[in-house]
């Protein structure tokens, strides 16, 4: 896939247009082009030399922007007098000034200096007067702006994943919409094998930073402000790490003891199988992923931690290819999902999914646990996670597999948060916490 052009030197701009600019250039990738937010806000960093301050700004503007991306059309359409066509960049400019102006509460002289004056660096002279005009409005006639009582318009979901999410969440659908349109909080995860994370709370409290505790997860810390994760203290010597609270659970249930052998079955990008050695350093990890240079990652990540483990790289389902044919008493299957749960975190997943999407996913869920189910010792355990909210890529796959595998045991997750869904249990995303589905599956002796 082509990259969009970079946008023209800044010539004579306002202050702030050039990250204005790219901010335009980076929604479009992800809206028209179909790239994430991680790689195309990346190569927009790449591509310009913003200092520390505009980088920041950069990343709020998109972030902000694709959380809000249909409110903000809708809204957009309440100004205009004519539909904007075949003009996707400038559109992206002008979902960026709303954005600014009335959610990021930037002073309105700036946005409409700057944001008219992006017009030009995306080659868009024409489009300076509009842009000009409407955000001009917007602050005359803030009434317009208010959006409808529909909550896939008002939180900015498309209308298959909101219906979906009714489907299965009934009449909670409407919170679990309104929390895809927030900022999720950052949460470390503290390394048990170094300190506790009292400890740790005290060490950033004498910094002046503020983090608060989860009795439901005892390695967790929230962080009152989020920052930089290579500013945290001891970070670069595998001190602390960043994981959601929702993930730090995975360890807890599939309860490893020494000498175990353990299988995580998509290991990528490894925050996971390091929790598991934190807890347990003397358990025999197998880290599995098909992709080669995402299980670098997974590398670089226990070697920042200080443990150890054996790397794959391999496709879960040819186990003809990389299983030596002794069982594991513990296997992980964190499975590829939809991402629904986190998409307060990735907010370029409800704009990138489609429904077929959701139907091949789980079909590979199913595949997987068919295929590592042979391979788990009696009297081991299973623990299999999504961090999606669609019963599509849990309750239901894990119904479809216990209904072909009678021998298999379903004990009660009995988490701290969340609810029970069938034979698993299900985390609706709010607060501290992301979504996610796990269930545990064991094989008598």
């Amino acid at each position: 896939m082509k990259h969009p052009p970079r946008p023209a030197a800044p010539n004579r701009s306002a202050p702030g247009a050039p990250v204005r600019a790219a901010a335009a250039h980076v929604i479009q990738a992800v809206m028209q082009h179909g790239r994430s937010l991680d790689d195309a806000l990346a190569f927009a960093t790449s591509r310009n030399r913003f200092d520390a301050r505009d980088h920041a700004l950069l990343s709020a503007m998109v972030y902000g922007v694709l959380r809000h991306y249909r409110r903000l059309g809708w809204q957009l359409e309440q100004m205009m007098d004519r539909p904007l066509r075949d003009a996707p960049l400038v559109d992206a400019l002008l979902r960026v000034g709303l954005y600014q102006m009335h959610d990021m509460r930037t002073p309105d002289h700036a946005v409409v200096s700057a944001t008219t004056s992006a017009a030009s660096l995306l080659q868009a002279e024409w489009a300076g007067s509009l842009v000009n005009a409407l955000l001009r409005r917007s602050q005359r006639e803030p009434e317009r702006l208010e959006p409808p009582e529909d909550p896939a318009i008002r939180h900015s979901w498309p209308n298959w994943l909101a219906d979906a999410l009714r489907h299965d969440w009934g009449e909670a659908a409407d919170a679990i919409l309104a929390e895809g349109s927030a900022q999720a909080p950052m949460t470390l995860r503290v390394n048990r094998r170094r300190m506790s994370a009292d400890d740790y709370r005290a060490r950033l409290s004498r910094m002046g930073r503020e983090a608060r505790t989860l009795p439901e997860a005892p390695e967790a810390l929230v962080l009152e402000q989020a920052g930089e994760v290579d500013a945290l203290p001891g970070f670069a010597r595998g001190s602390v790490s960043v994981q959601d609270a929702s993930a730090q659970l995975a360890a807890p249930l599939l309860d490893v003891q020494p000498g175990q052998r353990v299988l995580d079955a998509c290991s990528a990008p490894g925050g996971k199988a390091a929790h598991l050695l934190e807890r347990c350093p003397k358990a025999q990890l197998t880290a599995l992923d098909s992709d080669r240079a995402r299980l670098q990652r997974v590398d670089e990540t226990l070697r920042r931690v200080g443990v150890q483990a054996t790397l794959v790289a391999a496709d879960a389902t040819d186990t003809a290819r990389w299983w030596d044919g002794a069982p594991f008493d513990r296997i992980l299957i964190d499975a590829p999902c939809s991402g629904t749960g986190v998409i307060r975190r990735h907010p370029d997943i409800k704009w990138l999914r489609r429904v077929g999407d959701v139907r091949a996913l789980a079909k590979t869920q199913q595949q997987l646990l068919e295929t590592l189910w042979p391979l788990l010792a009696p009297g081991g355990r299973m623990v299999f996670a999504t961090c999606s909210i669609l019963r599509a890529e849990g309750r239901d796959v894990v119904a479809h597999f216990l209904e072909r595998h009678p021998e298999a045991e379903a004990p009660s997750c009995d988490l701290p948060v969340g609810a029970a869904d069938g034979a698993g249990w299900r985390i609706a995303p709010g607060g501290d916490w992301d979504g996610f589905y796990y269930a545990v599956l064991s094989r008598p002796r």
